[in-house]
């Protein structure tokens, strides 16, 4: 297969400079526990819905934090790598590493979210937003909880 390049155009001006978005992704791993059921529903209830998810089990869970923004003319950065590692250690692998997750998310404790991989995505998302310096800003969140299984949260 061959393709035809136009004469009038470059490799370097077929995309507008400001046509560009630029992303960076970050990468982490962390071990945790979790289970689903409803307080107000009878055993019989969550099983017949959750199956054997109703009792604890382990995942090793890979999240994807996408911060997508403008290159700093200075770095060549969409954000400090440095920060963006201190607040990720700080505000997600501190509280959920080696944890339980119905007992480390308070919205988990009190019954208002199951510990879904979709629903930890979007706790993940609304932990570290306000923390990438504008005008960065986190694009996705992707939490795989397995190879063949994962969710995502994005803003608004």
């Amino acid at each position: 297969m061959s393709i035809a390049h136009s004469s009038e155009t470059t490799s370097s001006d077929a995309i507008p400079k400001g046509d560009l978005r630029h992303a960076l992704i970050r990468v982490i791993t962390f071990r945790a526990r979790h289970h689903y059921g409803r307080a107000e529903w009878s055993p019989e209830r969550n099983r017949q819905v959750f199956g054997g998810q109703v009792e604890p089990h382990e995942h090793r869970y890979r999240v994807e934090i996408t911060v997508a923004g403008p290159l700093d003319p200075e770095t060549g950065f969409v954000t400090d790598l440095g920060a963006l590692d201190r607040w990720i250690e700080t505000r997600i692998l501190e509280p959920l590493g080696d944890s339980d997750l119905n007992q480390a998310i308070p919205e988990v404790a009190d019954g208002r979210m199951q510990p879904s991989t979709e629903a930890l995505a979007g706790w993940v998302l609304r932990r570290l937003a306000g923390g990438v310096q504008r005008p960065a800003r986190i694009d996705r969140v992707r939490v795989w909880e397995s190879d063949a299984l994962a969710g995502e949260a994005r803003p608004g």
